[in-house]
């Protein structure tokens, strides 16, 4: 049986797939993105995959590429700016098809020399969507940043489509319709957009005659932070975040959270890990920020987890960490697996992570269920490109009920993971709880630019189906 995965590969000029390699400013917004695709094999068989690039909202006939099979287990990279059948300043969308099941994280790659953007804005691709896409955040010259963010068809039919933009004070600021073919893309800048005016701070809601999924961007246009995140097609009454910080290893967390209610305020309440509590009304449509700092009770040094809860209407969370460099976002999970793939994990050296020039990557796995896991219940493997387990398995100290736990490659003995003799990279990572258990996991991706200064992104990990 046939595997479709769709993805949001290619975003215009600032997140331009295949854009001729430009200088790579120091403001995001300004920067050329170039995308590559990590993908793993998450079957029982060698996966026979094909990609179908689609240009703009009225393609009808793709442009397929065929991909080598890749072994169970095994992992690889395709980076689009490498197609020779791919246009250059190609902006749209892609379906990667396969007989296994896959996992896959978009990877967008800065074009240019340094000075400039380091980070490595991520986001996964989608299995299945929904007749609603939920942006819970989306700026225009605020905060010295500006969104970026495209719809696609994931239905069989075209699909009509209405964008709506609320703002803070839940007030409908601006809409508009689009048709959109299926694998087809729709991209929406709020810079460019006259209708949000001068400036905008809120979020959108995409409805949809068909099935449909979306991906965003936030670029500053002052600086060099730029992360990506998924759009969500429902709300939930309790969201999870593995990862809350205030005032710890230099950087803080913050919450994006909309009311998905076009009609019914919310009231909502972020519960920390250490018990600090935070509690704010958000009326339809809109959204609000907690920050971790801001929550009554809350001390300087935190790191651990958070639980957001509404009063029986639908919310959408979106978390960032700053500081230090960082610039990430990643979306808060409505619930967990008990088994997660990672497609993208690297370790480097000592050597190569002082230098800049390679990443390394940090697991938070929060527990998402209503028990406590024991210590060894849940383990990490890491997994090369080939799809071999290297190093021993991780297994993790007892995590409570809404507490979480850290792993990375060097707690499975390794000093380096991901990186090859030959120059080429690529490897991922499990984690696995017991049956029934309900993890969500979060990546951090990161690169040290100088000691204690970091460019950041996250990216979610995705259940083992």
């Amino acid at each position: 049986m046939e595997k479709r995965l769709s993805y949001i590969i290619g975003l215009i000029a600032v997140m331009g797939m295949i854009i001729a390699p430009l200088q790579a400013y120091a403001q995001a917004y300004s920067t050329s993105f170039t995308t590559s695709i990590t993908y793993q094999n998450v079957g029982s068989g060698s996966a026979n995959i094909v990609v179908s690039f689609y240009a703009s909202p009225d393609t009808t006939t793709p442009i397929q590429v065929s991909l080598p099979a890749l072994a169970q287990g095994a992992s690889s990279s395709l980076h689009v700016g490498t197609l020779s059948s791919v246009p250059n300043n190609f902006r749209g969308s892609a379906v990667m098809s396969s007989d296994q099941p896959l996992v896959a994280t978009m990877v967008q790659l800065p074009q240019g020399a340094s000075p400039g953007t380091r980070n490595r804005p991520l986001s996964n691709g989608f299995s299945t969507g929904g007749n609603t896409v939920l942006i819970a955040t989306v700026l225009k010259n605020y905060y010295n940043t500006n969104t970026i963010f495209s719809v696609q068809n994931i239905g069989n039919t075209a699909a009509n489509l209405t964008f709506r933009f609320y703002n803070t004070s839940a007030t409908e600021v601006y809409s508009f319709t689009q048709t959109v073919q299926p694998g087809a893309a729709y991209y929406v800048d709020a810079g460019q957009l006259a209708g949000l005016g001068s400036s905008f701070n809120g979020s959108a809601v995409v409805e949809s005659s068909g099935t449909i999924a979306g991906s965003v961007l936030e670029l500053s246009t002052t600086g060099s932070g730029a992360s990506s995140f998924e759009g969500v097609s429902a709300g939930a009454t309790k969201v999870y975040m593995p990862s809350a910080l205030c005032n710890a290893f230099g950087a803080n967390t913050s919450y994006a959270v909309q009311n998905t209610s076009l009609t019914s305020s919310a009231i909502v309440t972020v519960t920390y890990s250490n018990g600090s509590v935070h509690t704010q009304s958000i009326g339809p449509g809109a959204k609000k920020s907690f920050v971790a700092c801001d929550a009554p009770g809350m001390s300087a040094g935190f790191s651990g987890s958070a639980v957001i809860e509404s009063n029986g209407v639908p919310i959408v969370a979106i978390g960032k960490a700053y500081g230090s460099g960082l610039s990430t976002a990643f979306v808060g999970a409505t619930g967990g697996a008990s088994k997660i793939a990672l497609p993208y994990v690297r370790w480097a050296n000592n050597t190569n992570w002082a230098n800049g020039t390679q990443q390394r990557v940090f697991l938070t796995i929060q527990n998402v269920g209503t028990t406590d896991l024991p210590a060894g219940a849940v383990t990490v493997r890491y997994i090369d490109k080939n799809g071999n387990q290297v190093g021993t398995t991780h297994s993790l100290p007892a995590i409570p009920a809404g507490g979480k736990a850290n792993s990375n490659a060097t707690n499975a003995g390794l000093s380096e993971f991901g990186v090859y003799p030959d120059g080429t990279f690529g490897g991922g990572a499990i984690v696995e709880g017991p049956p029934g258990s309900q993890l969500a996991v979060v990546a951090r991706v990161s690169t040290q630019i100088a000691p204690g200064l970091f460019a950041s992104e996250d990216y979610s990990g995705i259940p083992v189906p």
